[in-house]
């Protein structure tokens, strides 16, 4: 507040104008739906979440030009969690609280979710969350529009068994919950496959960790005996940067030694020399090399937005597209913002995806999305060499005894965790 409007507020008129004010500017906040963005856009996730960012605020911007919703405009509240995982909750409270969001969309590690799930739970928050996750979870305030282990990594894991003949498998990941529980699902799966335990190497390192020369000089060495070894990937974040440089320096080729990453897409690419890349492998619901009309419009839209040309689509971009429309039309259904009727009213909605087909989502609160394999180009591009019809998002696994038995469904059951043994609904908040 500048001098001169201090004194206009110390004097006697401005005085008494305050209290007219005051009804007034609260009409014109009211007159507002504000959306909440909880996206890292500092420390080691930046790399990734700074891009969503901008994707939402493009989608509101565009939702407003068509006149936003019920009648009043939307409003992005942004905030920067700053890769900090306890900081995501304090963040979320205050979305909740003091901004009044009607709803939000962010995180992207499943630590900086389970961090946030404990305060929307507590405060009847909604949160669209759009990263591919380890599943084994399902709350009545989270709409997954990422992919389930079923969507992601076990057709990429079958991709290396059946496809490329794959026979050891090192499984890295950065030291968190998505890596470890996927982990342990793939190692299930593998074993089930008829991989032995000693064929199966899990190393986990720390969030921007940068020496990887052991880390791939060990999994170089697996392959001594003449076995093909492959590489499932789920590192997360600027890591990666020094983890796929180290492999070309190592120079291992996607012909003697493929990687298949969970994390990485065209966004990640685009800071790298991928010339040495090439052939390595991506699985996510969506390249930006889909050739679909609805993808050639929204990276027309996301250029036009951004003001450059050269700035990449990726597949949790899709995701936030896909859920804030869902959003959007269940809030125009429901007639209201308020968490309850929304969520109901989103059960069921489908749109188009950028690939060709319709997403739907499920009574698990998971999406329909289709699997596809993509293969580094030397543009940072992908070449999508495999593609599958949409495939339900589930939940809970079917390949780790404890949660074989376990059923999402918020649409007739209201429970997120039902024992179909037991005919019980177990409630575990206190273990997110």
């Amino acid at each position: 507040m500048n001098l001169t409007r201090r004194k206009l507020l110390a004097s006697s008129a401005a005085a008494f104008a305050a209290p007219l004010l005051a009804p007034r500017i609260a009409a014109a906040q009211s007159d507002t739906i504000k959306i909440g963005i909880l996206h890292s856009l500092s420390g080691t996730m930046a790399i990734s979440e700074t891009t969503l960012k901008d994707t939402m605020l493009m989608l509101i911007e565009a939702q407003n030009a068509k006149g936003g919703v019920l009648g009043k405009q939307l409003e992005a509240v942004v905030v920067d969690p700053a890769s900090d995982w306890p900081l995501f909750a304090e963040k979320a409270r205050e979305l909740l609280t003091v901004q009044k969001v009607a709803c939000m969309f962010g995180c992207w590690t499943s630590v900086s979710r389970k961090s946030v799930l404990p305060v929307i739970e507590e405060l009847n928050g909604l949160l669209f969350y759009p990263v591919q996750y380890e599943g084994e979870e399902s709350s009545k305030n989270v709409i997954y529009t990422g992919a389930a282990p079923n969507q992601q990594a076990i057709p990429a894991t079958d991709y290396f068994l059946e496809e490329l003949g794959i026979q050891k498998f090192a499984l890295l990941g950065t030291d968190y919950v998505y890596p470890r529980t996927t982990n342990n699902i793939l190692e299930a799966y593998l074993k089930s496959k008829g991989i032995a335990a000693e064929d199966i190497f899990v190393n986990y390192t720390p969030f921007g960790h940068s020496d990887w020369s052991k880390i791939v000089a060990d999994v170089v060495a697996l392959g001594a005996d003449g076995k093909k070894v492959g590489v499932i990937s789920t590192i997360n974040g600027d890591a990666n940067i020094g983890f796929y440089k180290e492999l070309a320096a190592a120079g291992v080729t996607a012909d003697k030694l493929p990687v298949v990453a969970f994390s990485v897409g065209e966004e990640e690419l685009s800071g790298l020399d991928t010339s040495n890349l090439v052939g390595h492998l991506a699985a996510w619901n969506y390249f930006e090399s889909a050739d679909t009309p609805e993808n050639k419009t929204f990276i027309a839209e996301w250029h036009k937005y951004i003001g450059n040309d050269k700035r990449v689509t990726n597949d949790p971009m899709e995701a936030h597209y896909i859920g804030f429309n869902m959003w959007v039309n269940a809030v125009t259904a429901a007639g209201t913002v308020e968490v309850d009727p929304v969520l109901d009213a989103l059960i069921g909605q489908k749109f188009p995806n950028l690939t060709g087909g319709v997403a739907e989502l499920l009574p698990n609160h998971h999406l329909t999305k289709p699997v596809l394999i993509g293969e580094i180009r030397a543009d940072g591009q992908f070449d999508i060499i495999s593609q599958t019809e949409p495939v339900p998002g589930d939940a809970w696994t079917d390949f780790l005894p404890e949660s074989a038995v376990l059923e999402s469904d918020w649409k007739d059951l209201k429970c997120g965790m039902y024992n179909t043994q037991t005919k019980t609904c177990v409630q575990l908040t206190s273990n997110y």
